[in-house]
């Protein structure tokens, strides 16, 4: 196959899928912003052609830099796997007669008041939830729902200027900080309690052929709103023959059917609490933050590969047989501006240095990162074990022993 492959080179890890589709026999042709300086001889030299353009957003000059391959050889598909590349994407497919995911599936992955309005008609389970184009609106919503509230951008991506709201006036206050960064409609939602995980998947022809379950320890709001805390989010091998599980599936099959995903990579997010199993959101695309890394250690499969694999041929080549749970705990500095120090590093490796997968300990003088830039961000350990329950053990006791200062 022949596959066009959107910004080859940034962020860092887009060079693990164009590897993967070599290495299953795919032939890649890169579209991306970067120079054949910056993406370096190893991935330059794995591709069969290389495009380059201003904005690969830009679904024009996407278009452009297809059709110029087109004039030379057939392409089988065009693949993005960041959010904000995946509409663009589809765009030019449509434009260019490629097969893949649709504009209309694409657009309701991206846009949450449209998605969980299709997703409630096919009786998906999920929060109440509207576009709202004024304060009226915001306020008439409130009036109907209730407190709390989420207020979000309608196309963001994870927890991303994300606000809780539990009044009027700090309703207000919201809809003033959206409007000062130039929000012209924004998704409002019930907040659900309960919670939070989420489940991802590689779909063939919209029927699960991966899937892997994970939790958030605490929900992502709470974890990206306080510094103190070391949050969590770990892969359970404990899927299979489990009921809860066995839940969480159906509903993701449900919602990849309602969408209209066919051969894809999902990254769905889901709260669990007093209202049962309830839908958040999807994207169609692989999730951020390292997990299909996590997924990979956990498994001892090479997940960017099985992805090509699907991608490629149609059908997925190694199973999941989950030997291990993995996880990440975020380490965050005590205060904002540079890193001065750390302490606990070598205790907690004595301990626990045999489950370790790696780390990142930013060296001193390395500008922090504000808290709810995520898990990534700043310090981290990433580990496995075959027992869930004590992987949570252990990268608790990461957060509590490890410490990073800044100032």
């Amino acid at each position: 196959m022949n596959i066009v492959f959107v910004e080859p080179g940034f962020p860092a890890n887009q060079r693990r899928f164009v590897h993967a589709l070599v290495s299953v026999g795919a032939t890649v042709y890169g579209v991306g912003e970067s120079t054949d300086e910056e993406l370096g001889e190893e991935l330059r030299g794995s591709m069969a052609g290389y495009y380059r353009v201003g904005n690969v957003t830009d679904a024009g000059q996407l278009t452009e830099a297809v059709r110029h391959f087109q004039q030379s050889v057939w392409i089988d598909a065009l693949e993005a796997t960041i959010e904000s590349h995946t509409l663009p994407a589809a765009q030019v497919r449509e434009a260019t007669g490629i097969p893949g995911t649709s504009v209309r599936t694409t657009w309701l992955c991206r846009d949450k008041p449209s998605m969980k309005e299709v997703l409630r008609q096919a009786g998906v389970p999920t929060a109440a939830s509207a576009a709202v184009d004024s304060s009226q609106e915001a306020t008439e919503f409130a009036d109907r729902v209730g407190y709390p509230l989420v207020l979000k951008p309608r196309a963001g991506a994870g927890a991303a200027g994300t606000v809780r709201v539990d009044n009027d006036h700090q309703l207000a206050g919201a809809l003033h900080g959206f409007g000062e960064s130039g929000a012209t409609s924004i998704a409002i939602e019930e907040f659900v309690e309960g919670h939070e995980g989420f489940y991802d998947t590689i779909s063939v022809a919209g029927r699960v052929v991966h899937d892997w379950a994970t939790h958030y320890y605490p929900n992502v709001l709470e974890a990206m709103r306080n510094r103190w805390i070391s949050p969590q989010f770990v892969t359970t091998n404990r899927i299979e023959g489990n009921p809860f599980y066995a839940e969480v599936r159906a509903l993701g099959q449900r919602v990849i059917e309602a969408l209209g995903i066919g051969t894809s990579a999902t990254h769905m997010e889901w709260f669990n609490g007093p209202k049962g199993l309830m839908f958040s959101e999807i994207g169609a695309r692989p999730p951020g933050v390292g997990c299909w890394d996590l997924y990979s250690a956990s498994n001892d499969v090479d997940v960017y590969r099985e992805w090509a694999h699907v991608i490629t041929h149609g059908t997925p080549d190694r199973p999941m047989k989950r030997p291990y749970a993995a996880g990440i705990v975020a380490l965050r500095p005590d205060a904002d501006g540079v890193v001065t120090g750390y302490s606990g590093i070598d205790e907690f490796m004595a301990r626990h240095g045999e489950w370790v997968l790696d780390t990142h300990f930013p060296g001193r003088g390395t500008p922090t990162q504000p808290v709810e830039a995520g898990y990534m961000a700043n310090a981290w350990v990433r580990m496995r074990h075959p027992d869930y329950d004590e992987l949570r053990h252990l990268l608790d006791d990461a957060g509590r022993t490890v410490h990073v200062y800044a100032g």
